[in-house]
């Protein structure tokens, strides 16, 4: 008899960090919105001690901001920020892709075939964070190819990063629709052990989201001034509660 597979469960931090990136990803936390630890506390049903845990990793990774008296806010979109996370995606993933050519076989194939229907089901269904989810699990079934954890969970790092961006690109269908012909067009390479192919689509997706993204925020930069100055209106009392400890 097969022994049962221990499981660990997650921690209400790691809850609590997944739930921040979900909001953030859908753009249900706004970029330059402030986070209102007590109250997102109160919602998510929690201690502020995972919260702030929480928002420090986003912190890390550039997803979140603190400004002393001020406190957390969601960091706000730069072009710039986004191309400099793709220059050192496009380092990794040509890296992984060329590793994981060589380790090619049917399994693999399927999984990757599976996961990209599931995109597309989840995309037509307006589901962004399960189209994320999916995304996510394409790419990594590819490069987890190259049998280099390291450099997988280095890329799913900055990948992580681009969260912030994310909920823009999900929900411009056109966008959508391109991505998805890309990557059935790079499961025909990997078919092939094409690499070259695979890294060449790979960047053309990436080209693809940060003039989409470029875009997108040219048509909301008259909003985000708006939403500054809503920001510069946060009273001292709310800066307090919600301030660093």
């Amino acid at each position: 008899m097969t022994p049962r597979r221990f499981e660990r469960p997650p921690t209400t931090q790691e809850t609590v960090l997944d739930e921040l990136r979900r909001r953030i990803r859908t753009g249900e936390l706004k970029p330059g919105a402030p986070i209102r630890q007590n109250t997102l506390a109160d919602d998510l049903g929690v201690s502020r001690f995972p919260l702030r845990e929480g928002l420090r990793v986003l912190e890390g990774e550039g997803q979140v901001v603190y400004e002393r008296h001020r406190g957390y806010s969601v960091a706000q979109l730069d072009v710039d920020d986004l191309v400099e996370i793709f220059r050192i995606r496009l380092l990794l993933e040509t890296a992984a892709v060329q590793s994981a050519m060589d380790h090619v076989t049917p399994d693999l194939l399927n999984r990757l075939s599976a996961a990209l229907k599931d995109l597309e089901q989840r995309r037509a269904e307006g589901d962004i964070p399960g189209a994320a989810e999916a995304n996510w699990r394409l790419l990594s079934t590819l490069y987890g190819a190259s049998g280099r954890p390291r450099l997988t969970r280095l890329i799913r790092i900055l990948w992580d990063a681009a969260d912030p961006y994310r909920w823009l690109y999900f929900n411009e269908p056109s966008l959508q629709r391109v991505a998805e012909k890309q990557y059935r067009e790079i499961l025909v390479a990997v078919e092939h052990r094409d690499a070259d192919r695979v890294v060449e689509l790979l960047q053309e997706h990436r080209d693809h989201v940060v003039a989409t993204v470029r875009a997108v925020l040219g048509r909301t930069d008259a909003v985000s001034a708006v939403d500054h100055e809503a920001l510069d209106v946060t009273t001292a009392s709310e800066a307090n509660v919600d301030g660093k400890v």
